[in-house]
């Protein structure tokens, strides 16, 4: 079990590590049968699991002999055929996509978007916008009149319009809140608004109107109105007001803020007067309490009172909203963080959000030029011409001597036509708003990049010693831990007549300590405990004792019976063990009297009463024995002055 979590360890934790060499990478470090570990194998893994730990000889041989364990395992599970299991196989493969995921990306550029989302973290945006809806899988015509109708909102502001107006107007933004607000986003930074539209709100200048910007969405206008440090993110607790619709409704909702506001002033808890008095439902529940928030996630009249609280504990004059009154108190305030507190946060974030695709387009640019990639166009306007609706079904006409031609090469490989048609054929059944001219002309092109991929996937092994190694652990690593199981792990739970043989021979290492069968009385005073020994006496049990002491309170009186040891209860190493109640022990102002109903001297443990710890010892003997068998099956041999020169 030690030597599977060591090893789980590192296949779970590092995806990516460059180890630092002595000598030559190659050199032999252990022979097993003959079949020979390389000094940078061994040392990769040595210096994972020992990152904190002296290098020394004794430490590299102690290792060792955990390492020749492993793979003693490994290559029985191999003798096995363990690995050519589909099982296997297909575990294996799920590992492997996800750890090529690093391998198949344009690391600069990814840290280049890292450092960005950062820089645009340190700063707020307010913008204003008309969107015009466009779907992300439109015609080109339909893409083409949406993008002319964006064009021409522009050109109207830019002409003298106002930027509210043209987006209230009837026939102006698609976005329904436009009719509300003009369009007005109010302050948002990095990660709040999808890439495209971000992008191109921190690359526009304060005052100027931004050219139609593509989402998912549809075409989008901006207009930046300010541009300001971050302010950070804050906690607060607040009291809320509902704006009434009825007469006078204003006017009773701004004096009961009023007359909150006035109670802590005084002094009255903020908390209890949001949980009596506030009308926000959801916080009101938790003291008025809210989540952490920064820009964007309030409306601005709330996030600026908010935010304009210098201290924690400083609240607020009352204040209007669209959702009624307020009143804020600060909990803690805290400022955007350093890159490096947050680094690993935002490459998560990064590699999720859709400017990672920005990231995947420039590899495959890159593996284009590396690979000497071809696309014949020409090659696929057959396909396009005769494609009709039944594309979508899966279904191409063309004729057999097109489907021969070359679509695409990698590295001096061709890929026929027919591949691509053979693909579509596959898939079947395919939704899609574009015509089927464009469906295929884009699916071809997806299609050969996708290959490209494929082919980069399939040299990962051979162009990165870090990602081969790290492949060869989760290897060995899965063939481990199944053999394991069923060598050791499974076979304690499974063998009974092997787990009770173990038991019989070893009872002796699983034995109870002395123990007591008592019942603790604690009691909040002298008084208290007097009449405890008082209805102990008259024969009453302890829960109509406690029944009787805790009728007004309960605090007066805890009971706790069962049977411990004394490493169980400090208390009970203080007292002598004799049947019986104990003398009045006083522990922190509170009386406590014993009663001890049995004492039980040491004894065996029943193997019912143990399983758990007899399963385990069974298993690391299980474990020694296989241990033993395997070292006296195969030959071993350790290069001991390789072995040293890591250091």
């Amino acid at each position: 079990m030690k030597l599977l979590n060591i090893f789980l360890a590192f296949l779970v934790l590092n995806i990516i590590c460059a180890p630092i060499i002595a000598q030559d990478k190659k050199s032999t470090v252990l022979t097993v049968d003959g079949e020979a570990t390389s000094l940078e194998e061994f040392e990769n893994i040595f210096k994972k699991n020992n990152r904190d730990s002296a290098v020394t000889d004794k430490a590299l041989d102690d290792y060792m002999e955990l390492f020749i364990n492993f793979k003693l395992k490994v290559k029985e599970a191999r003798e096995l055929g363990m690995d050519t299991v589909s099982k296997f196989r297909t575990e294996l493969e799920g590992y492997r996509g996800q750890l090529a995921r690093p391998y198949l990306t344009d690391g600069d550029m990814l840290n280049g978007l890292i450092r960005e989302a950062y820089d645009r973290q340190c700063q707020e945006v307010r913008a204003y916008h008309i969107l015009v809806k466009c779907d992300a899988l439109a015609s080109a015509d339909d893409t083409l009149r949406a993008y002319n109708r964006a064009l021409a909102f522009r050109d109207r502001i830019i002409a003298g319009e106002d930027f509210s107006a043209v987006a209230k107007a009837k026939d102006g933004s698609d976005d329904p809140s436009a009719k509300d607000n003009g369009g007005d986003l109010g302050y948002f930074t990095v990660f709040q608004m999808v890439y495209p539209f971000e992008d191109a709100a921190y690359k526009t200048r304060v005052g100027d109107i931004s050219m139609p910007v593509r989402t998912k969405y549809g075409y989008h206008i901006l207009k930046i109105i300010d541009k300001r440090p971050a302010r950070g993110e804050v906690h607060v607790e607040h009291i809320m007001v509902k704006a009434k619709s009825e007469a006078n409704g204003e006017a009773n909702a701004e004096t009961k803020i009023n007359e909150i506001h006035a109670k802590t002033q005084a002094g009255e808890n903020f908390e209890e007067l949001a949980s009596k008095f506030s009308e926000d439902g959801s916080s009101a529940k938790k003291g008025g309490d809210l989540p952490w928030f920064g820009a964007g996630k309030m409306v601005t009249e709330f996030e600026d009172a908010s935010f304009a609280l210098k201290n924690d504990g400083d609240i607020s004059r009352p204040f209007k909203t669209s959702y009624g009154w307020h009143i804020v108190k600060r909990i803690g305030y805290r400022p955007i963080p350093k890159f490096d507190e947050v680094e690993k946060d935002l490459k998560s974030k990064v590699s999720r959000d859709s400017r990672a695709e920005k990231t995947k387009s420039s590899f495959v640019a890159k593996l284009k030029k590396e690979y000497n990639y071809m696309y014949y166009d020409a090659n696929v306007l057959p396909l396009i011409a005769k494609a009709d609706t039944n594309v979508f079904k899966g279904q191409i006409k063309v004729k057999k001597s097109k489907l021969k031609k070359t679509l695409f090469e990698i590295n001096g490989q061709k890929h026929s036509v027919k591949e691509f048609t053979d693909f579509i054929k596959r898939r079947g059944e395919y939704q899609s708003k574009q015509t089927p001219q464009e469906f295929v002309r884009l699916q071809a092109m997806k299609f050969a990049e996708d290959k490209l991929m494929e082919y980069e996937n399939s040299k990962l092994e051979e162009k990165h010693d870090a990602f081969r190694l790290l492949m060869k652990e989760y290897k060995e690593g899965i063939l481990l831990f199944e053999l394991t199981d069923q060598k050791v792990w499974s076979k304690a739970v499974k063998d009974t007549i092997g787990l009770e043989d173990y038991y019989n021979k070893n009872k002796s290492d699983f034995m109870w300590p002395d123990r007591v069968d008592v019942v603790i009385y604690t009691c909040a005073d002298e008084t208290k405990a007097a009449r405890v020994r008082a209805m102990l006496a008259d024969g009453n049990d302890k829960t109509e004792i406690a029944a009787e002491l805790n009728s007004n309170s309960q605090l007066n009186l805890q009971v706790e019976e069962g049977v411990f040891a004394k490493e169980d209860k400090d208390i009970l190493a203080g007292i002598p063990w004799k049947k019986g109640l104990s003398n009045n022990i006083n522990q922190n102002g509170q009386i406590i009297i014993i009663d001890i109903r049995e004492v039980i001297p040491a004894s065996v443990k029943k193997l019912d009463e143990a399983r758990g710890m007899i399963t385990s010892e069974y298993q690391t003997y299980l474990e020694q024995q296989w241990i033993a068998q395997l070292r006296s099956k195969h030959k071993f041999e350790v290069n001991q002055s390789v072995l040293h020169s890591i250091h």
